[in-house]
């Protein structure tokens, strides 16, 4: 096999079957699903996110298709930002299929195009100048295992036209042979480029990309499931202040809607950068908004305007949360009942429809808060 090389972003060779799997674990005691590296402290040097949360509805129902995905043999194309978990989700699908080979994960940009041949299919003694002894490629590794192609928008085009022969012919031909390897391995590819308007401006081929595109999973930044943020960042709060031998600190009301609030452009390696400096500043004492040190000059809160609406519900809540007013939900339930109706046109049906309920449930929502007289029929 090759040695260290800036190619393989990680392979554990000595695990049981060769495999290296993501783990599931609890975050922050509060029963929501965390996805974790092994052994991730030993690689904090890495860009790529190191935890990937499922408490967001959005990110949950990812991981119910991603669970239905994972026992079949079909190759799988993640989309996304960097720093989104895209790693951690390929992970979990290998965990999960049942497949006895080694996870295998190499970033297609880190090899020269030289280079690239050789890594991927392997070499024979004196294929090129340098190769004096043979050589398996990273397919023959993760032969009866699973094999992630991290950022294959950006593989040259020469390339692509191989990849998709192995894919088609499930062989491989090491550089400077003739004889066909067979191999057994599950593919999973993943970029942050948009490989369609690659395949139309001529910069990856389309055939390849029908073949990658069998099953698509798009993983969504971390702006857009603002309900794996809290979780996502006591879990990196207890991780790092194990490491330092403390408890780990509670989040002020105030920094939990900085965090919710940011639009978080580095997503969950950000994230975790973010809460391992607040930590370190703040004095074993409760993490504070000035503690967080946003990148690129973010304000510590985002205006509210540039929040989703549901967003926006979320951070108007958790100030009502801090200083909570009598009959509080009382209050909140005859708010959103008033305005329905008034924005239904005081129609029982539409509102029914409107909030996603029976006209039963809303008659009597209506009668509680005094909106409609008990005896009273409407046009709905």
């Amino acid at each position: 096999m090759h040695g260290s090389s800036e190619g393989q972003r990680s392979a554990d060779w000595n695990a049981p079957h060769g495999r290296q799997a993501a783990s599931l674990s609890p975050a922050g005691g509060q029963h929501q699903p965390v996805l974790t590296l092994p052994d991730s402290g030993a690689q904090a040097l890495s860009i790529r996110a190191k935890a990937l949360a499922f408490s967001d509805p959005l990110s949950y129902r990812l991981l119910t298709q991603v669970e239905r995905i994972a026992p079949s043999e079909a190759t799988v194309l993640v989309m996304g930002e960097t720093g989104t978990g895209k790693e951690l989700l390929a992970r979990h699908i290998h965990d999960r299929s049942g497949r006895e080979g080694p996870f295998v994960a190499i970033n297609c940009g880190a090899f020269s195009e030289s280079l690239v041949d050789a890594e991927l299919f392997g070499h024979e003694a004196g294929a090129f100048t340098g190769a004096r002894a043979p050589r398996a490629g990273w397919f023959e590794a993760a032969d009866r295992g699973t094999l992630f192609l991290d950022e294959i928008g950006d593989m040259p085009l020469p390339m692509q036209v191989k990849l998709l022969r192995v894919l088609q012919e499930r062989q491989v031909v090491r550089v400077g042979s003739r004889q066909p390897i067979h191999i057994d391995v599950r593919l999973i590819a993943a970029t942050n480029v948009d490989l369609e308007r690659a395949v139309a401006a001529g910069r990856f081929r389309h055939d390849l990309y029908y073949r990658l595109n069998i099953a698509r999973l798009d993983l969504p930044p971390l702006r857009q499931r603002v309900g794996d943020i809290l979780p996502l960042a006591t879990h990196f709060l207890g991780s790092y202040a194990q490491r330092l031998g403390r408890p780990p600190p509670i989040l002020s009301p105030t920094a939990q809607r900085a965090l919710m609030a940011h639009p978080w452009p580095g997503n969950i390696r950000e994230l975790e950068n973010v809460i391992h400096f607040a930590l370190l500043v703040s004095d074993d004492g409760p993490i504070l908004p000035e503690h967080l040190k946003f990148a690129g000059g973010f304000p510590a809160i985002r205006p509210e305007a540039e929040l989703a609406p549901i967003d926006a519900i979320a951070l108007q809540l958790a100030r009502l949360f801090d200083a909570p007013a009598e009959r509080l939900m009382e209050r909140l339930e005859a708010l959103i009942i008033e305005r329905a109706y008034t924005h239904s046109h005081f129609n029982q049906v539409r509102t029914a429809q409107l909030l996603g309920v029976t006209r039963n449930v809303v008659r009597t929502l209506l009668k509680r808060h005094g909106l409609v007289d008990s005896d009273r029929q409407d046009a709905g």
